[in-house]
């Protein structure tokens, strides 16, 4: 990762109280945009308890569906699957190591 993406990655920690995790990069977006939870949702095409249990950290997100709410929310495919898989290491106590991906 270079400095100026690592420096991006800790202001955005920073301003999340945390590590980039899907649920905090959703519910920022959300935030961000003003929009309730079920409108958020509709867009991300889940249910409203399914945001709420991303958002909560209590549902994981595949890198496939991150991608998906990349595109949904017109935003960088790239770092969403890169913070999915992110936290899928994460969840298996695997901190240490981080994610870094290009396109093919």
């Amino acid at each position: 990762m270079t400095t100026k993406k690592s420096e991006a990655r800790r202001f955005l920690e920073k301003l999340t109280s945390g590590p980039l995790t899907m649920g905090r990069i959703l519910s920022s977006t959300r935030k961000c945009e003003e929009m309730k939870q079920a409108e958020f949702a509709k867009i991300l095409g889940i249910t409203v308890p399914h945001l709420s249990d991303i958002e909560n950290g209590r549902k994981a997100v595949s890198p496939e569906r991150a991608a998906r709410f990349a595109r949904a929310l017109g935003l960088s495919e790239k770092q969403f699957v890169r913070v999915a898989l992110q936290d899928e290491l994460n969840r298996q106590g695997l901190e240490k190591y981080q994610v870094s991906i290009e396109a093919a």
